[in-house]
């Protein structure tokens, strides 16, 4: 019985591990899984050795050292005592390179599924990942020379998001269109009546992030621009608009219930779990930096980038991230200015509510913005991610 452990350190790899999981079930009944994850992992079938939010829920403060190192060691306790044949690195470098420095000393194969970013700073680790991993497959296109250059089995496998929007996407259609699927009223009125919103309204979507240091800064953010958009007659008495966050899986609600009842009051929905379902549903989006930049941009919806770090963290950023922008819809069209990005100070609801007139009223402006982002949408067509990396891991399993 092949045995595979998956390590995924936060809630995008966590989505990641659950796919290949249910691909690696599918091809081979009698394989054994564990690792390090969440609920999706779980309920796919993976033993968790660690939970997600246990492991990894505060890595900015000092208080998660203890919950790092324990996860640490229950991870390198598995490994010595049940030996697996695959180990699946997935992303989370600093956590998943000491492991895998361990896994080579007793000769587990090692996959590295999803890069980290070596492109934006310490380019370094390449060389450090070259010596550790038996291949990468990597989820953005232009990552796949970085490795070959540098003598790495290396292969770009799509990205996994792909398949969370196909999946949904395809509650619209009748068949399996991939990402060839063209977005049109019906779609998106078919995706708002799945969440309770109304389709007589545009619906702007606000995705505050998933970390707690993102949470902490962009939701109340996200309720001044509410207030700010609410009150302005110009767009108001205009057109109909109606606002909805969706929040990720492993978001606790608890934690944040005074910003959450706040942007309840001011009429937000709030549909936790259901990212996808709410961007298919939305005419526009303000969107933390990140994986959701490009769920985004596949689904068709213009946006506005938004991000902010505290003023430490962002000036040794400035100084050691090699990259002109942060969004990846702006990395993948060539570093061209496809979306506005709003950082630190600019991050404010005078700023996004100046860019969300541009999209609602500028049409040559909107238009040239959706033709970048269906060009971003082809790089990955055709690709099935989780369906490949299953067929690597079972590979290198000598299987």
């Amino acid at each position: 019985m092949p045995c595979v452990m998956i390590i995924a350190g936060e809630s995008s790899g966590e989505l990641y591990g659950s796919l290949l999981a249910k691909e690696l079930i599918k091809k081979s009944d009698n394989i054994q899984l564990i690792g390090i994850g969440g609920e999706r992992m779980k309920e796919t079938g993976v033993e968790l050795i660690s939970s997600i939010s246990d492991a990894f829920g505060l890595t900015e403060a000092l208080k998660s050292l203890k919950k790092l190192k324990r996860a640490y060691n229950n991870s390198l306790s598995t490994i010595k005592t049940r030996k697996p044949d695959v180990l699946v690195l997935i992303d989370y470098p600093d956590f998943n390179l000491k492991l895998a420095k361990e896994a080579k000393k007793l000769g587990i194969k090692i996959l590295y599924y999803v890069s980290p970013q070596v492109w934006a700073w310490r380019r370094g680790r390449v060389r450090k990942i070259a010596e550790l991993v038996d291949m990468i497959a990597v989820i953005l296109p232009f990552e796949e020379k970085i490795y070959k250059d540098a003598g790495v089995r290396c292969e770009f496998v799509g990205h996994p998001v792909m398949e969370e929007i196909e999946e949904v996407s395809n509650l619209y259609f009748e068949k399996n269109q991939s990402l060839s699927f063209s977005i049109d009223a019906g779609f998106r009125n078919f995706f708002k009546t799945s969440i309770g919103a109304r389709t007589d309204s545009q619906l702007i979507a606000l995705l505050p992030g998933s970390r707690p240091h993102e949470l902490e800064k962009l939701l109340p953010l996200m309720i001044d621009i509410v207030k700010k958009f609410k009150s302005d007659t110009n767009i108001f008495s205009k057109s109909k608009f109606q606002f909805c966050m969706p929040l990720a899986p492993n978001v606790d609600e608890n934690r944040y219930s005074i910003l959450l009842d706040e942007l309840k009051n001011e009429g937000v929905l709030i549909s936790k779990g259901n990212s996808v379902k709410v961007l298919a549903s939305s005419d526009i989006a303000v969107v933390a930096s990140g994986t959701a930049t490009l769920q985004t941009a596949l689904l068709e919806v213009p946006m506005i980038v938004v991000y902010k770090l505290s003023p430490l963290t962002f000036f040794l950023g400035k100084k050691i991230i090699r990259v002109s922008h942060i969004s990846l819809v702006n990395i993948l069209s060539g570093n061209k200015d496809v979306v506005k990005e709003l950082l630190q100070d600019n991050a404010n609801p005078a700023e996004v509510l100046k860019e969300l007139k541009r999209i609602i009223f500028d049409t040559t402006y909107k238009n040239e913005m959706l033709n970048n982002l269906r060009k971003i949408k082809s790089l990955f067509a055709g690709k099935k991610p989780s369906e490949r990396v299953a067929d690597i891991v079972l590979e290198l399993a000598g299987k």
